[in-house]
């Protein structure tokens, strides 16, 4: 079992900044890639980030140039800052990992609960 734990929500007013962090934990062999998506009331899951085991990394285009997804493969953890904030980054946040679960196996990916965040002035 893989349990990935959110942290780091909240309200903030546009314009502001706000990190969110997710960690793993739990029995697993490695962690390749790790992703961000978030999802607002009303409409379907986003993709927003992605990050690599090695640390390359990639970002939908409404958030390009003001949310910076990060890693630290010691921690088992992925970051997410987020700056600039918009009324319409307004969502639910989640993690997301693709787990190899014992050497030599498949990936299967794993979601945090999700966070709350709420961008309004």
């Amino acid at each position: 079992q893989v349990q990935l734990v959110e942290s780091g929500g909240g309200l903030v007013q546009p314009g502001g900044s706000l990190g969110l962090s997710c960690a793993a934990s739990g029995r697993f062999f490695s962690i390749n890639d790790m992703y961000w998506y978030r999802q607002a009331p009303g409409k379907q899951r986003e993709w927003v980030a992605a990050i690599t085991s090695g640390g390359s990394t990639d970002y939908a285009d409404s958030v390009k140039g003001r949310f910076t997804i990060s890693r630290d493969n010691a921690k088992n953890t992925v970051y997410l800052q987020m700056n600039s904030l918009k009324p319409e980054d307004t969502a639910v946040y989640y993690c997301s990992a693709a787990v190899v679960r014992y050497p030599g196996s498949s990936l299967y990916n794993y979601w945090g609960q999700g966070t709350q965040v709420t961008v309004s002035s």
